[in-house]
């Protein structure tokens, strides 16, 4: 019974991964299934970059879709199953959250941090038509719309505060491989001048 219960959890897990790739896909950026009220919250985080939903609203939405699965999920499975897949996808959703977050707020601390950057931010600044899962390339995989990222060239006014250099508005050394500032060279030749 206790491996039908990690079992559980580990498909609820994916099954969030799934969600997290749909959400962002068919309801962030498919015009066919606008108006919905994720699309307009979506809209403001691409536009700003440090813009997230207010954490209440995901709350109250994590509560309700959770009360939607465990009772399904206890009568189709068991108590045992049911809520463990439940707990599942609710501790990767809120994974989902803290590392998208983070992303846009802090510098990355490991090679997944470094990754996981990179594949988002392709997303919002070189091409929003590919990269839809933020904490992993599964879906993006099975559903062909995963593309490596190149230099990921960032708007100057987007350009998150972790990425530059303190007191200068030119990417940090040990990014400067995988990150340029839109118009950066201009800018620096007018300074200069």
């Amino acid at each position: 019974m206790m491996w039908s219960g990690v079992l559980a959890f580990v498909l609820g897990g994916l099954t969030w991964t799934l969600l997290e790739y749909a959400i962002h896909r068919w309801l962030g950026h498919d015009a066919r299934t606008r108006p919905n009220v994720f699309e307009s919250e979506h809209t403001q985080h691409h536009a700003a970059g440090d813009y997230f939903a207010a954490t209440s609203k995901k709350v109250v939405v994590a509560v309700a879709m959770l009360g939607l699965l465990v009772v399904p999920g206890w009568w189709l499975v068991g108590m045992v199953r049911g809520v463990a897949f439940a707990a599942g996808l609710a501790s990767c959703y809120g994974y989902y959250e803290w590392i998208h977050r983070r992303a846009h707020t802090h510098a990355p601390l490991t090679a997944y941090g470094r990754w996981v950057r990179k594949h988002h931010f392709s997303h919002h600044f070189a091409d929003p038509r590919v990269n839809f899962g933020v904490t992993s390339p599964l879906w993006d995989i099975v559903f062909g719309t995963h593309r490596a990222a190149g230099v990921i060239v960032i708007p100057r006014r987007l350009v998150m505060p972790w990425l530059v250099e303190p007191g200068a508005h030119q990417i940090r050394s040990d990014f400067s491989a995988d990150y340029a500032i839109r118009g950066a060279a201009a800018a620096a030749r007018q300074e200069a001048a």
